[in-house]
């Protein structure tokens, strides 16, 4: 099988190289690597280049935006950008972030999974952090959800449910509109991805209110953003931020902000989750 990789980037030349290096010691190579260099005024450029010249599978895309970081809409814009310049002479397409270290045989992993079977539509392992010398579990969701930081669509998949979303809440829509079309997700817990920049380490209270906004937009309604946000809150082992969760949903609500969804589709949702949610209880 064939697979592309998007790379958005920012201010990485701290760790792209790593990155880089972990892709081309794959034991199955990607065939294109695009890394979208977004208005960075450090050296990653300049790391990326020296990779292509040597990997010439490896192209880099300029790109200008603004230097603020919000979750969602830059990084996915950022994609899109990159994700433009291919064709689509792609098994699968795969989006990375710019900070991670993938054992060589991920990505070999990652294809014996979709040949396994024509439903899985989304594949990924998860992402492990350092603390005091030990890299443990970034444990900030379930295991049964593939991270934003290394997601893997088979084409069609891809194309089914219109390529991702440009808004807070990206990395959870493509999975439920892949349940909402019958693909199945697959989370490989034997891949152990080396994630050298903790999420969320640059987000303001700006953006910790997108994620109450990411939960209506996502058609969640009050009852299930309120659960939802009381464990991630609890997860992210800070509670105070269930307020600014539920703050940003009614702002969302309030200003009637366009949903990431249709109508059909969030009775869907509301209906998963809620069974999930049952599914833990009992």
């Amino acid at each position: 099988m064939k697979y592309y990789i998007v790379i958005p980037s920012y201010n990485e030349e701290a760790f792209i190289a790593l990155t880089l290096q972990s892709l081309i010691s794959q034991t199955v190579l990607p065939s294109k690597i695009v890394v979208v260099n977004d208005n960075s005024t450090d050296k990653t450029a300049e790391i990326v280049l020296d990779f292509a010249k040597e990997n010439p599978y490896i192209s880099l895309v300029n790109k200008t935006s603004e230097t603020i970081h919000l979750p969602g809409s830059k990084v996915i814009q950022a994609f899109q950008k990159g994700f433009e310049t291919l064709d689509e002479n792609y098994d699968f397409i795969v989006k990375l972030d710019a900070d991670l270290i993938f054992p060589p045989n991920y990505f070999e992993t990652i294809i014996k999974h979709f040949q396994s079977d024509a439903k899985i539509g989304m594949v990924g392992g998860f992402c492990y952090i350092e603390k005091n010398g030990q890299w443990v579990l970034e444990n900030l969701t379930d295991k049964d959800h593939i991270r934003g930081a290394l997601k893997a669509y088979r084409k069609v998949t891809f194309q089914q449910i219109g390529g991702l979303k440009p808004a807070m809440g990206w990395d959870t829509v493509d999975e439920l509109l892949c349940k909402y079309y019958n693909w199945k997700v697959v989370t490989d817990e034997s891949l152990h991805v080396k994630h050298l920049k903790p999420t969320g380490a640059n987000y303001n209270k700006t953006a910790r209110y997108k994620q109450g906004e990411a939960f209506y937009t996502l058609g969640y309604g009050f009852f299930i953003t309120a659960i939802a946000s009381v464990k991630l809150a609890m997860m992210k082992k800070k509670p105070l931020l269930f307020l600014d969760y539920i703050q940003g949903f009614w702002k969302a609500k309030s200003a009637k902000k366009p949903m990431l969804v249709n109508a059909e589709q969030a009775r869907f949702i509301q209906k998963y989750r809620l069974q999930k949610m049952k599914e833990k209880i009992f």
